[in-house]
């Protein structure tokens, strides 16, 4: 593996700062809209549409403007970020593997990333680059930031129909992190599964998908899906589901993946 590239939102920073404000400028209890998020989720929804439920016909964009031009605008620190980036992206780089920042995202967001000063080679937003994800132009563009062969570049993010599905159409390598709402409640989704070459619970288990020393051009390490997830757990102590809610349930989960895909 010769660049590794990451999404912020839920990837390398917790949202809960950004739902919080949010709440707090519509005046909305923060569970109130956490649940709202929640809802869109596991629908396949945009996560945004939720402060479309609490106002409808809301224009997110202008409101995160007045927000700004009120002074309450977007603020990140290091408290924002996940224990395991640190130490997972230092030692990537220390392995010699380019780390690449690339996700949604405001410029601020992107001026308080840098300023943050992470062990990455390149650190960059959507909106810096003029295109968001899923946009195939989005990915193509990461492809160019990799200044790797796709084969030897691995996409790494939380949500399935933003990051997997089209880096993985775009050529690239793949993992699915399970962190956030999108990327724990559609893990065991067979699509995701099928998609992602690889299903990680944390940065650190990257370092070993990184090529081995001595090893051929575009080898890499250990699968790291091996890891005691949850899912085989339950099923091991619960026995066959025979639950109808549950089927149901399940269905509505892969339909709403799938319309979003």
């Amino acid at each position: 593996m010769e660049t590794i590239v990451l999404g912020i939102g839920e990837t390398l920073v917790r949202d809960d700062r950004r739902w919080s404000s949010w709440a707090d400028w519509l005046g909305v209890p923060p569970h109130t809209l956490s649940a709202l998020v929640g809802a869109a989720v596991a629908q396949g929804h945009d996560a945004a549409d939720a402060l479309r439920t609490l106002r409808p016909g809301m224009d997110v964009e202008a409101a995160y403007r007045a927000r700004s031009a009120a002074g309450r605008g977007e603020h990140l620190d290091e408290s924002d970020l996940y224990q395991d980036v640190r130490p997972a992206l230092g030692e990537l780089r220390a392995a010699g593997v380019r780390v690449v920042v690339a996700g949604n995202g405001s410029a601020r967001a992107g001026e308080l990333l840098r300023a943050l000063d992470l062990p990455a080679d390149l650190v960059v937003t959507s909106a810096e680059w003029g295109v968001r994800k899923p946009d195939p132009e989005f990915f193509a563009r990461v492809a160019e930031a990799a200044e790797a062969p796709p084969a030897a570049t691995l996409y790494v993010g939380d949500h399935p129909a933003d990051d997997l599905f089209p880096a993985a159409a775009a050529g690239l390598r793949t993992a699915h992190l399970r962190r956030g709402p999108y990327g724990h409640w559609w893990a065991d989704h067979p699509d995701v599964v099928e998609t992602a070459e690889f299903r990680i619970d944390a940065l650190t288990e990257l370092v070993a998908l990184v090529r081995p020393p001595g090893a051929g051009a575009g080898a890499i390490g250990t699968d790291a899906e091996g890891t005691g997830r949850e899912g085989s757990g339950e099923e091991e102590a619960g026995g066959e589901e025979t639950d109808a809610a549950g089927a149901a349930r399940e269905g509505a989960r892969r339909g709403a993946l799938r319309s979003v895909r």
